[in-house]
């Protein structure tokens, strides 16, 4: 079975298991864990930021962000497609009492044209506009990588409008392969960096926040109040550690997967992939009405071998990642191609 449902479906390779057995470990709850003291330090120095926070996924650093910025009654702005405020599980609003803007962008990116006039007045009647969240790469947006002017751009609206700039870069790793930038760069813009761990990277779990010494103290205790706070936490987050140092360069790797396996499926009679939109590890599939809905055609592939998600109803995601090589890019190719001429 070729899985391509999500790049969380990664499993830690042995030599990445072996760091895990070998690491160094004390309590993280009082600061004691060396080798999360390790990987903190290094996320500082990577991202260019004061301080930083090890959290247990990314919905938790994000969160523990919004908190670490927020009152209740504040606003979020954020890209109408964006992770933070549609699949945390309406974590800003039961964690941290904040309401959501959702804005219109393209290709879950947002730019000027789609910010002027959304900050709200500072008058009693509305909430308090806070917070700018992008997202980079865009997950449902469509995989897409922000160009480094674009971000300079839109964060600069935010900051000429008083607004907090945080980044989602759950992905940021890809971003930073697609568009030939560094995390130094992309986070000199933003007050706050989420980057996770466990997509791309292959680690079993884990995400990082970074930011100045203030916001981050802020951060560590929303992590304790969202019971994050970890004892010998240094076991995963040697995993990451090691995913930093040796699986980043192979994410290049995905992205030319991805593209291959749209190109070839891009042929298929009732499928439509725009190619151009394909630039990081992420592939969108829009189904014909005519072939079925994307939930009954994932499930064609499935029994063929191919596990992939519907992502709406005639939508389908696929998500390649560092478990599935060039040979096994082409198996998934056939096997939608068989498939499909099997329903026609």
């Amino acid at each position: 079975m070729i899985d391509l449902r999500s790049d969380t479906f990664t499993k830690p390779t042995l030599a990445m298991r072996q760091a895990m057995f070998d690491a160094e470990v004390g309590d993280d709850m009082v600061g004691e864990d060396p080798t999360v003291n390790r990987l903190e330090a290094y996320c500082c120095e990577l991202f260019g930021k004061q301080a930083a926070v090890f959290c247990c996924s990314g919905t938790q650093s994000n969160q523990a962000a919004l908190w670490a910025h927020c009152r209740p009654g504040d606003e979020i702005l954020i890209e109408s497609h964006g992770h933070l405020a549609n699949y945390e599980g309406g974590a800003p609003a039961a964690l941290t009492g904040v309401s959501v803007q959702y804005i219109p962008g393209v290709g879950g990116m947002l730019d000027v044209e789609h910010l002027k006039g959304r900050k709200k007045p500072q008058e009693q009647h509305f909430p308090q506009s806070k917070v700018l969240c992008l997202e980079n790469t865009t997950n449902i947006g469509g995989g897409r990588a922000y160009p480094l002017d674009q971000l300079e751009r839109v964060t600069e609206w935010g900051r000429s409008n008083d607004l907090i700039c945080h980044l989602d870069g759950a992905r940021i790793f890809n971003a930073c392969t697609a568009q030939n930038y560094t995390p130094a760069h992309v986070a000199e813009l933003f007050d706050t960096v989420s980057i996770c761990f466990s997509k791309g990277l292959g680690c079993p779990m884990g995400s990082m926040l970074v930011g100045d010494e203030a916001v981050i103290q802020r951060a560590r205790r929303a992590r304790k109040l969202f019971g994050g706070a970890l004892r010998q936490s240094g076991i995963v987050a040697a995993a990451a550690l090691y995913a930093l140092e040796n699986h980043r360069e192979q994410l290049a790797d995905d992205h030319r997967n991805a593209y291959r396996f749209a190109e070839q499926i891009s042929q298929v009679p009732g499928l439509t992939v725009p190619l151009d939109e394909v630039e990081t590890n992420i592939v969108f599939i829009q189904v014909c009405e005519e072939l079925g809905t994307a939930e009954e055609i994932a499930n064609r592939f499935t029994a063929h071998g191919l596990k992939i998600y519907d992502i709406g109803p005639q939508r389908i995601r696929a998500v390649f990642h560092r478990d599935i090589d060039a040979d096994m890019t082409e198996q998934a190719a056939k096997i939608v191609q068989q498939a499909i001429a099997a329903a026609v």
